[in-house]
């Protein structure tokens, strides 16, 4: 085995069952221990406190969360079961703020946002405001 996963308890030893990960006691889903490890490894600073790596991943976690929702809605809107990287584009250019947190960022099939232009709409004539009425046979 390569070594990686999560570590069965073993019901002999007294520490075992009282074990929990770093993300169930902080009550997240994202990672914190790989946060943490890569936060290390990454030499962002000479010191690396466990908070920060909390942090870290309940942003993460919020923030991959808001946009899951909105391009569920996308792709609900278009009759669609799967999320596709169309529905995160429409969900992403249609916030405000995640536009704004991801204007420099080019998302792989994505397409780009339905937008016709007014002067190329074809003008509208006013119409007359009664029918022109239909000529009798008497005159």
């Amino acid at each position: 085995m390569s070594g990686r996963g999560k570590k069965r308890a073993v019901p002999g030893k007294p520490g075992a069952a009282s074990k929990k990960t770093k993300s169930a006691r902080a009550g997240l889903q994202f990672p914190v221990g790989r946060v943490y490890r890569l936060l290390k490894r990454g030499n962002y600073a000479k010191r690396i406190g466990l908070g920060a790596a909390i942090y870290l991943a309940a942003v993460l976690e919020y923030l991959s969360l808001e946009i899951l929702e909105l391009a569920g809605n996308a792709a609900q809107e278009n009759k669609k079961a799967r999320i596709g990287p169309r529905h995160i584009q429409l969900a992403v250019r249609n916030d405000d703020e995640l536009n704004k947190l991801l204007s420099c960022v080019t998302i792989a099939q994505g397409g780009v946002m339905p937008n016709i232009l007014s002067q190329l709409c074809p003008k509208k004539t006013v119409r007359d405001a009664a029918p022109p009425q239909a000529q009798s046979g008497s005159q």
